[in-house]
């Protein structure tokens, strides 16, 4: 199957609110083109594992489940999917079902290297090659979570998120870091009072407006990756309080957005120290840093051989599954994709298909190196 055809087939299952069809299709053609062994699991997740006795193991890793789509993306029970001068359009062509076609076909088509150069048991396995495309990214990485919590844990994994443009339009580049995302709620609690009589209660707006400043002052994280440097932010996002114009506010409530950096954080806790003030995490995403040059370095390679441009080693300012692979699973990760910026999750969704094609090329460029970095 053309990795076109494959792409758009993949594009026009709906998976934003169940991701069971696009998974079993997933599987399935894993399953008729690979003589990999598939996992299907209960959370929703697609695992296929070649050369399973190896001692090192590569994984390309995607997801299938994408935001719910516009109302010009949809077509009767699917999704709507046009192809106009070398892109595919529709919900989820760069978020990010192009890169994962690309990701199954280099999967297909690896000669896998059996045996590792240099060792002195020649009966030795080389590399184990694994694809996972995972349920609910879009969710906070669930699926992601899910399978780590069952063991999933590759030595090295690409992850097929959007890298194409970010030294230059077109190019695909090699994402060796990405910021994270910390949210969290800020509480001033106060006492109601009359306004008249301002001084028989507590206004927890001006605490609120006290922890704010304490906010606004805080240095935002920042962080150097494989010489490359990361700098997050800390913002306050949203702010609500009081329940009349005649009545002292007893709470008032915002929300900070904050970017982390790998190893670095904002000093958020910091509001706490303030009377009636209290701070609660509502998403902690982690950012990503890959801890091998060697391997970035490989793929770098991988890429420039797939183009004509010359790719560079770029960090992403958008958290992925790498991080919990990084963070949680010990995973020496990069991130490289067929998506560029501003594409995804718009109404106008799409993705190149030369792009998609340069992505199949890298990941079996690099599969077929494995473990040699």
């Amino acid at each position: 199957m053309p990795l076109a055809e494959l792409t758009r087939d993949l594009v026009s299952i709906p998976s934003h609110e169940d991701e069971r069809e696009a998974g079993a299709f997933i599987a399935d053609w894993l399953r008729e083109h690979t003589d990999a062994t598939v996992t299907h699991t209960d959370v929703g997740n697609v695992i296929a594992r070649r050369n399973e006795d190896a001692d090192t193991s590569l994984a390309l890793v995607g997801h299938h489940d994408v935001v719910p789509p516009d109302d010009d993306q949809t077509d009767g029970d699917g999704y709507a999917v046009m192809e106009r001068q070398g892109r595919l359009y529709g919900r989820g062509a760069a978020d990010m079902k192009g890169s994962l076609a690309a990701a199954m076909t280099a999967f297909r088509d690896s000669e896998i290297r059996e045996v590792s150069t240099g060792r002195t048991d020649s009966d030795s396995p080389g590399c184990e090659l694994v694809f996972a495309s995972f349920a609910g990214e879009e969710q906070g990485g669930v699926g992601c979570r899910a399978a780590i919590e069952d063991g999933f844990a590759p030595d090295y994994a690409i992850v097929g998120e959007g890298s194409t443009g970010y030294s230059a339009e077109g190019v695909t580049d090699v994402a060796v870091a990405h910021k994270g995302r910390r949210g969290a709620t800020v509480t001033a609690e106060g006492e109601a009072a009359h306004a008249s009589e301002p001084e028989a209660g507590e206004n927890a707006i001006y605490r609120a407006a006290d922890a704010v400043d304490i906010v606004r002052h805080l240095p935002a994280p920042e962080t150097r990756v494989l010489g490359h440097e990361l700098s997050g932010s800390v913002v306050v996002t949203e702010i609500e309080g009081g329940s009349g114009w005649n009545v002292i506010p007893e709470a008032c409530e915002f929300t900070v957005d904050e970017r982390t950096v790998p190893g670095e954080r904002a000093e958020l806790e910091q509001v706490e120290s303030l009377f009636g003030v209290s701070l609660e995490v509502d998403q902690d995403l982690p950012p990503m840093a890959c801890d091998d040059g060697d391997f970035a370095d490989a793929v770098l390679e991988g890429a420039d051989a797939a183009q004509g441009a010359t790719p560079e080693q770029v960090v992403k300012p958008h958290a992925t599954d790498a991080g919990w692979l990084a963070n949680r699973a010990g995973t020496t990760c990069v991130v490289c994709g067929a998506a560029e910026p501003g594409e995804a999750h718009t109404a106008s969704e799409s993705v190149s298909l030369d792009a998609v094609e340069r992505c199949a090329d890298v990941y079996q460029h690099v599969a077929e190196r494995a473990p040699l970095w």
